[in-house]
Order: structure tokens, then C-alpha cells, then sequence
């Protein structure tokens, strides 16, 4: 039987925090959250002053993050490449880049999906979050 890695509630907390200091050092008002590898809910947070729909957004782009393997900007580009039909891909609905998998030993251990400012400073946030987990 195969062991995979998976996020603790400290991992979770590391993430976070790291996550929201990015956030706030460029004064971004984001939506962060964190799932497992089935893109179950570890962890949420919404900044002051970010817009309620960025805390549905952000959870979306996680759980595709996880569930797909990869980033989720992998699929806004096939989408903006003209495979829209993509669009009606099941369980998966944070098709935006923002959402970035959680990797430990080429596994998915889950994934940080933040909401708030352009895609890249999405995925800019979900990634500092991450690399709190090797300092």
C-alpha cells in the first residue's frame, strides 16, 4: 500500500499566514483557502475589505487545483486557447489561474486558491503561502 503525504492544521496555519503577509506587504484585500487532495476545506481566510464573492472564488480554485493535478492557470490558458468546451468539465469550477497544488514528493498533498486581485498576484499569494512549507 502507497503512503501520501497530506496537509496538517499546522501546514494549514503556515500557509495562511504566509499567504496573508504577501497579501498585505502590496496591501491586496484577498480571499485564501486551502483544501486536501480532494479538495476538502482545510482552511479560509478573507482579508478586510475583500469582496465576498472572492471567498467562494478562491475555495473553487484550490479544490480544481487539487483535483486536477496543477495549476489552475494550466486551464484559463486551454480555455483562452478556444478549448471552451472545457467549460462543462464536471466538480470543477475555478478555471482561473489563482489556484496552485500543494506538492511533497511529486504528490499532491492539497492546494491554496486565493481571490481578490489579477490572476497572477492570485497565484503570486497561493504560492508564497506554499513555499512556507520548506523554510
Amino acid at each position: 500500500m502507497k503512503n501520501r503525504p497530506h496537509l496538517e492544521a499546522a501546514d494549514v496555519q503556515r500557509i495562511l499566514a504566509a499567504a496573508t503577509a504577501e497579501a498585505q506587504s502590496h496591501g491586496w484585500k484577498v480571499s485564501i483557502a486551502v483544501v486536501d487532495d480532494g479538495g476538502h476545506l482545510l482552511g479560509m481566510t478573507r482579508l478586510d475589505g475583500a469582496a465576498p464573492l472572492s471567498a467562494a472564488i478562491c475555495v473553487a480554485k484550490a479544490r480544481t487545483s487539487a483535483l486536477g493535478r496543477r495549476e489552475t492557470a494550466v486551464y484559463e490558458e486551454m480555455i483562452n486557447g478556444g478549448r471552451t468546451s472545457f467549460l462543462s468539465a464536471p466538480l470543477i469550477d475555478g478555471l482561473l489561474e489563482g489556484g496552485v497544488p500543494v506538492l511533497q514528493d511529486g504528490e499532491v498533498a492539497g492546494a491554496v486558491g486565493v481571490s481578490g486581485v489579477k490572476s497572477s498576484e492570485d497565484a503570486q499569494i497561493a504560492k508564497a503561502g506554499i513555499a512556507a512549507l520548506t523554510s
